[in-house]
This record gives structure tokens, C-alpha cells and sequence, in this order.
């Protein structure tokens, strides 16, 4: 079992930064992926990020490339998301998440942090 809790939420204004942290106890994460997604009100979730552990490759969605960065400490077994350049449209619920890259599903999710980007 893999338990995730996300950090770092909050209001923002549009061009404003904000760094997500999400944390995992339970087990290692060797051979895991993790990743970041959200979900804005009204539409359904959608992928942001992702970073495998051992090796560190990441991926992002078109819409969040050259304006966030995650990154992972594998000495806290931590997954960071670093937001560049908000805008109105990155509000949403962050959702941090985990599973293992034999399967390619997220076994594993978080309860998720509100971020929200307004003037």
C-alpha cells in the first residue's frame, strides 16, 4: 500500500507561482511512476504530470509544457510540482498519484489540494 498527501494549495493570481508537494509513506517507489493530475469544476480529471522514480523521466500535458516542473526526492520520498505562469484555467483540485510502470495504472491516489488562480 502506497498512502499520498498532497500539499501546497491556495489562491493565486493570474502569473503567480505555487509548488505542490505530495508525499508517500507505505513502501518505496522504486519502479513506480507519479504523477499529478486535476480536475476542475464541472469537467472530468485530466493528466498534468508524471515522473518515474528510479529514473526520473517526466511527461507533461500540452497545456501545463514550459510552465511546470515536477521533480522527486528520492531521500523523502516526495514528488514536487512547481507552477509557473498561472492562469485562470489551471484552477482546479490537484491529485497526486502512484502506481507501478508494470501495470501502467495509478493504483494509488491522494485526497487532493484546491488550487485556485484569480485576481
Amino acid at each position: 500500500q502506497v498512502q499520498l498527501v498532497e500539499s501546497g494549495g491556495g489562491l493565486v493570481q493570474p502569473g503567480g507561482s505555487l509548488r505542490l508537494s505530495c508525499a508517500a509513506s507505505g513502501r518505496t517507489l522504486t519502479m513506480y511512476r507519479v504523477g499529478w493530475f486535476r480536475q476542475a469544476p464541472g469537467k472530468e480529471r485530466e493528466f498534468v504530470a508524471r515522473i518515474t522514480w528510479s529514473v526520473g523521466n517526466t511527461l507533461y500535458a500540452d497545456s501545463v509544457k514550459g510552465r511546470f516542473t515536477i521533480s522527486r526526492d528520492n531521500a523523502k520520498n516526495m514528488v514536487d510540482l512547481q507552477m509557473n505562469s498561472l492562469k485562470s484555467e489551471d484552477t482546479a483540485v490537484y491529485y497526486c498519484a502512484a502506481g507501478p510502470l508494470t501495470t501502467g495504472q495509478y493504483e494509488y491516489w491522494g485526497q487532493g489540494t484546491q488550487v485556485t488562480v484569480s485576481s
